[in-house]
């Protein structure tokens, strides 16, 4: 009785341990199962990777055209005009001139439609959303503030006023006048008070060795513009690609031309009354081709000269408020003496005065300091240095 007992007892624990055993090869086999499953995403993963890195580069193109055959005209980044077959995954219906599109490595279908982006060389010019300048942060230039408000700002916040009157406000402004004088201020000011985003480039910045590559640049900025509208496109030093045309000139010349026209075809290509304006300053208008000038284009020149007593004292008033002063301030006084000088020298006048109120151990601006500043910079200035870029000040 005994011995069967025994026996039972022991039969059990075999069954037990099968049990066990089988349930602990199922865990293992799960494991097992789970761990190939990632194996095999790893394995797709590389295999996709490794066709990546084996597979043929391919061409960046616009589209131009689509023509009535299903082909479409492109413009190749890396050469001429292309007539090309659309690939059988892609439906030409769904292809619009200016998109990019991606060409196989030969160059003769496209493959694939890539999402629009900001060629970062846009990116990298100076883009503010919100300028934080404002037409009290300038002094001495009532007369040209009035103007840009009128020409530039009223439209972009009342348009409905010119379409009920009837008239159409100029597409572009050229601001001349010497350096210093605030010109790009002004253009910061105006965005500021229409509430557009402003976007500066030096139009050198156009000016490139690759033929075709400045009037792309110059396509880029408006397209970006377009985009990000209501936007102020601020061109400064325009006569390095706005001076005018010769019959002769060297290929960098020509290049120049071809950017030029760019510009010329891009201002004829937006209404008066659209959410983007133009905004250029130089200090050679004599030097601009009569084509930037003609009605459409630039037909509102405004001349930002040098400050007179009036518009010194003014500018004075303005940088003095961000200063620490100690004593009174006779700002007549230094207006008279800084005759001739621009706002960046008036600025430059202000920077020179704090340097000596620092040096004899004060923390204030006197008087005596700023007639000390002028002394110095007009020395300078006498001697033919450098003016200071003090424009971010006056402005």
């Amino acid at each position: 009785m005994n011995s069967g007992v025994s026996l039972s007892s022991s039969g059990g624990r075999r069954y037990y341990d099968a049990d066990e055993e089988i349930r602990r090869l199922r865990e293992q086999v799960r494991k097992l199962t789970q761990m190939k499953l990632m194996l095999e995403r790893d394995l797709e993963r590389y295999r996709q990777e490794v066709a990546k890195l084996m597979g043929s580069p391919r061409i960046e193109a616009v589209v131009l055209e689509v023509l009535e055959d299903g082909r479409a005209v492109v413009k190749s980044t890396t050469g001429p005009n292309l007539v090309v077959e659309v690939s059988n995954n892609i439906d030409p219906k769904k292809l619009r001139p200016g998109m990019i599109v991606a060409l196989n490595s030969r160059g003769s279908t496209i493959v694939e439609i890539l999402p629009n982006r900001v060629d970062p060389t846009v990116k990298a010019m100076e883009v503010i959303e919100r300028p934080n300048v404002t037409f009290d942060d300038i002094g001495g230039l009532r007369e040209q503030i009035r103007e840009l408000y009128e020409v530039v700002v009223l439209p972009l916040v009342k348009p409905d006023l010119f379409r009920e009157i009837g008239i159409e406000p100029p597409k572009g402004v050229l601001l001349h006048g010497p350096p210093g004088t605030g010109k790009t201020m002004l253009a910061k000011a105006v965005a500021r008070a229409s509430n557009a985003k402003f976007i500066r480039v030096v139009a050198s910045e156009f000016v490139n060795k690759f033929i075709g590559e400045g009037a792309r640049l110059v396509r880029e900025v408006f397209r970006y513009a377009r985009q990000n509208a209501p936007a102020i496109i601020f061109i400064d030093e325009i006569d390095a690609i706005g001076a005018r045309r010769m019959d002769m000139g060297t290929s960098g010349d020509r290049e120049v031309q071809r950017t030029l026209l760019q510009l010329l075809a891009e201002l004829d290509g937006f209404e008066p009354l659209s959410n983007v304006k133009v905004i250029a300053a130089t200090n050679r208008l004599d030097l601009l081709d009569p084509a930037l000038l003609r009605p459409g284009r630039f037909d509102r020149i405004i001349e930002v000269p040098l400050p007179n007593l009036q518009g010194r004292y003014e500018i004075l008033k303005v940088m003095l408020r961000k200063v620490k002063t100690s004593g009174d301030i006779d700002i007549w006084e230094i207006a008279r003496l800084t005759e001739g000088m621009s706002g960046a020298d008036l600025k430059a006048v202000v920077t020179e005065a704090g340097y000596y109120a620092i040096r004899e151990g004060r923390r204030a601006i006197e008087q005596r300091d700023l007639v000390r500043a002028v002394e110095k910079v007009r020395s300078r200035l006498r001697k033919g240095g450098p003016r200071e870029s003090g424009m971010s000040m006056l402005l």
